[in-house]
């Protein structure tokens, strides 16, 4: 593995300066390319002076192509300070808006006062969208402060932050689908301009941010020495940080509410200047500013000139998460990262129940309740009643809604255990580190381009995603040994390739756009009885596949010298699990979409409760998570009678509050 030195001697000693000079070249033949498109470059500098009324061409030049220009080197050279001061406060090279959830939570607070108070955005939506950021980022901190901002603690937070608002975006879009339409094209990050008022609101706030932040530079430089160091020189730490990462919040609010949720290239440009060899903060604040801007005016200027070959309307965000995931991917192996050590796996699952059979025999006393709860008790326009097992008109509508809800929570139970054990981290699930999102990143392509896609078409869509999700983490991550900094951040990765291809199917306006937000939701209101008894087959038979491997599940996590020395080949035990990780994955993401948290909370759960051997702990997870989605399920029908909430949304909001608060015990 490179670090960052060994990295820049392999690029030849690369400068930032030569870095960015290289890089802008793109960017300069794309402005030339786009300008002569436009009637010349004459035309373009007469039309940005002194644009004449009477021609069209100049018109548009002056009011739409230059503030387009202007806006995206802003925005860029914005989010490129905004990184380098969070990576800076918080000595963490993965540190970046989107990556700390001030993206998500300035998108979920416009929705928020879109719906609920719209005078707010009167008085400015950016400090709506400010204030979102704040609180989110604020959430984070709130996350990892015990656990002193250390660098997995911090990502791991902002990733599952990332996940709840995005559930919570995703829970008001559903309800409100005709009211939030424009937002959808304006959280994918989009850069077209019918003016220069864009232009006029963002240049002021940067340039107060600019005169901050070289205020800021001597102090923050404190920080690249450790914290006993900083306070012995008299320091602040806390103020310092607050103070830091305050500017960097404003900033991307500001971004954010003109043109929205702009991907990676406040993670991508200071890295990129880092291993070009710029060390101190000073130089890292300038060429990244650069750099971010060069970035995204390239990409957009790219978009511009191609984007026309697309029938569909595909927004400059998108695009660059798009774009910057691979990236991403690239430098996550080449990043030196300061973080914990890899977890003891001998110890991660250490904790015993001293009977758990008699704690399976009370889980499974309690799904049954909550089956016949599910099944039995409702809602109806007299006020709540106990349904008659005999009433088959409504039996044939909760039986298979209840046994789908259950199949998919075994199925991401399993998935789960299955990779906390692999790996020996108790973090790892299919929906933190991108396995998920890989699937429905296949799914939503199969639903857009296939003809007439059956359940078993995008099974297999499905499954194959997944696989080649996990291959992706397998060939990053091998040879660190699945350290969990960089677990986490391939999700991130993964994470982010998702929300572009989303935000790209739902910009466009497509009809069927409406059904991926419902099936990204995890609605089993679509599930009728043959596909109830399909999906519950498969859970049923996939279940049964894995006993004969909890052998290998229990010796994996002593580590991979131990593992060898008892005789498990362990090319083979990692592929044959993975696979069977990827087909419990597809299916479960059918039924209840990418972000239910089961996956996550139902084998943490299990082993909090004391299921420590491989077999237990399957079971236990299996157990918890099926009736966590049985209860999702019937809470779904009946927290807003008469109208429903899908049960993977509300799994995902009461998964991620719980793993929250828990991650603030740690």
């Amino acid at each position: 593995m490179l670090s960052a030195a060994q990295f820049t001697q392999r690029m030849g000693g690369v400068s930032p300066a030569k870095a960015c000079l290289l890089l802008s070249l793109p960017m300069v033949v794309l402005f030339w390319v786009g300008l002569q498109g436009q009637g010349g470059f004459m035309l373009g500098v007469q039309a940005l002076v002194a644009p004449s009324f009477e021609n069209v061409d100049e018109l548009l030049l002056h009011y739409a192509w230059w503030p387009r220009l202007s806006i995206a080197l802003l925005a860029g050279g914005g989010l490129g300070l905004a990184g380098v001061l969070m990576q800076q406060v918080l000595r963490n090279p993965l540190a970046s808006p989107t990556t700390l959830g001030v993206a998500s939570g300035a998108n979920l607070a416009l929705m928020t006062a879109t719906l609920m108070a719209p005078g707010l955005l009167v008085v400015g939506r950016e400090w709506v969208a400010l204030a979102g950021g704040a609180l989110a980022v604020g959430l984070v901190f709130l996350l990892s402060w015990r656990r002193g901002l250390a660098p997995i603690v911090v990502v791991l937070a902002g990733l599952v932050v990332n996940l709840y608002l995005g559930a919570l975006s995703t829970a008001l879009l559903l309800f409100n689908h005709e009211a939030l339409s424009g937002l959808l094209i304006w959280g994918a990050g989009s850069l077209a301009q019918n003016g220069w008022d864009g232009v006029a609101v963002l240049w002021p706030r940067l340039a107060i941010s600019c005169v901050a932040a070289w205020f800021l530079l001597r102090p923050l430089a404190v920080l690249e020495l450790d914290d006993a160091s900083a306070k012995s020189l008299g320091v602040s730490l806390t103020y310092l940080r607050f103070a830091g990462m305050g500017l960097a919040v404003f900033i991307t609010g500001s971004i954010v509410s003109v043109v929205g949720i702009i991907g990676f290239i406040g993670l991508a440009a200071p890295n990129i200047v880092r291993m070009a060899g710029a060390r101190r903060l000073g130089p890292r604040l300038l060429w990244s500013t650069l750099l971010g801007a060069v970035l995204l005016a390239t990409t957009d200027l790219l978009l511009q000139h191609f984007g026309g070959m697309v029938a569909a309307f595909i927004p400059t965000g998108a695009i660059t998460g798009a774009l910057g995931a691979p990236l991403l991917m690239w430098l996550i192996p080449r990043l030196k990262l300061q973080g914990d050590q890899p977890p003891k796996g001998a110890g991660v699952f250490a904790h015993r129940h001293p009977s758990p059979a008699r704690l399976a025999t009370g889980l499974l006393l309690a799904l049954l309740g909550a089956t016949l709860l599910g099944l039995l008790v409702g809602q109806g326009v007299d006020g709540w009643y106990l349904l008659s097992p005999d009433n088959w008109n409504v039996m044939q509508w909760r039986i298979p809604r209840v046994m789908a809800a259950a199949a998919s929570g075994l199925m991401l139970a399993i998935a789960g255990t299955i990779l906390q054990r692999l790996s020996a981290n108790p973090m790892a699930s299919p929906e933190v580190l991108g396995i998920s999102g890989g699937c429905a990143i296949a799914l939503i392509l199969g639903i857009f381009l296939l003809p007439a896609p059956t359940n078993m078409m995008l099974i297999g869509v499905g499954t194959l995603g997944a696989f080649a999700t996990l291959l992706v983490l397998v060939g990053i991550n091998r040879k660190s040994g699945y350290l969990p900094e960089r677990l986490l951040l391939t999700g991130v990765a993964v994470s982010a390739l998702f929300d572009a291809v989303r935000s790209v199917m739902l910009a466009g306006g497509d009809p069927r756009g409406q059904q991926v937000i419902a099936w990204l939701a995890g609605s089993t209101y679509y599930v009728d009885v043959t596909n109830a008894v399909v999906v519950g087959g498969i859970a049923a038979v996939l279940a049964l596949v894995t006993l004969p491997f909890t052998r290998w599940l229990d010796i994996l996590p002593l580590g991979a010298p131990t593992a060898k020395a008892l005789g498990v080949t362990l090319n083979r035990a990692r592929l044959a699990l993975l696979l069977l990780v990827a087909l419990l994955t597809a299916c479960a993401t059918l039924v209840v979409g990418p972000l239910s948290f089961i996956g996550l909370l139902a084998p943490h759960m299990a082993r909090l409760v004391g299921f420590s051997r491989a077999g237990q702990h399957l079971l236990g997870a299996a157990l918890i998570g099926m009736l966590l989605m049985v209860l999702a399920d019937w809470v779904g029908r009946q927290i807003i009678f008469p109208y429903e909430m899908p049960a993977g949304l509300v799994a995902s909001l009461i998964g991620g509050a719980y793993f929250m608060w828990g991650l603030r015990r740690l």
